[in-house]
């Protein structure tokens, strides 16, 4: 399996974060796993790594209810990013609402980012699939 240069997690849940990072551990994806605790900070820190050279991550679990910025704020401000990249966006969330199922059906239409969309708990083999480079 291909290495990833970085994979973030932008999630306020400790609980999920943990688990994510320790399931990419034992899958060895990737060194670089950035975490964010709402999309404020993962946007801000994104923007900063373009502006640094380090680029963007290849993949991101991005849960959609979060403090400060939510998800889809966080969708709306990164697919406005001017990046040539096809980067992997995969919406990791408990909820159930059909209005979220509709806001992800919408922002695919929006950009050339492959966005996916799950539900908690994330397996490991949901993992494997779900972490290959777009």
């Amino acid at each position: 399996m291909k290495k990833i240069r970085a994979i973030s997690i932008i999630d306020d849940d400790p609980i999920t974060v943990f688990g994510i990072k320790k399931m990419l551990s034992a899958i060895e994806l990737s060194q670089n796993i950035i975490t964010y605790a709402n999309g404020k900070e993962a946007i801000d820190g994104i923007r900063a790594g373009i502006e640094n050279g380090q680029g963007v991550p290849e993949v991101i679990f991005l849960d959609i209810n979060m403090p400060i910025m939510d998800g889809w704020q966080f969708l709306e401000e990164f697919i406005s990013l001017p990046l040539k990249e096809r980067i992997r966006i995969n919406i990791v969330t408990s909820s159930i609402d059909p209005a979220d199922r509709q806001n992800w059906e919408h922002y695919q239409t929006q950009t050339h980012h492959l966005i996916e969309y799950k539900n908690k708990p994330i397996r490991r083999k949901d993992l494997i699939e779900i972490t290959q480079v777009a």
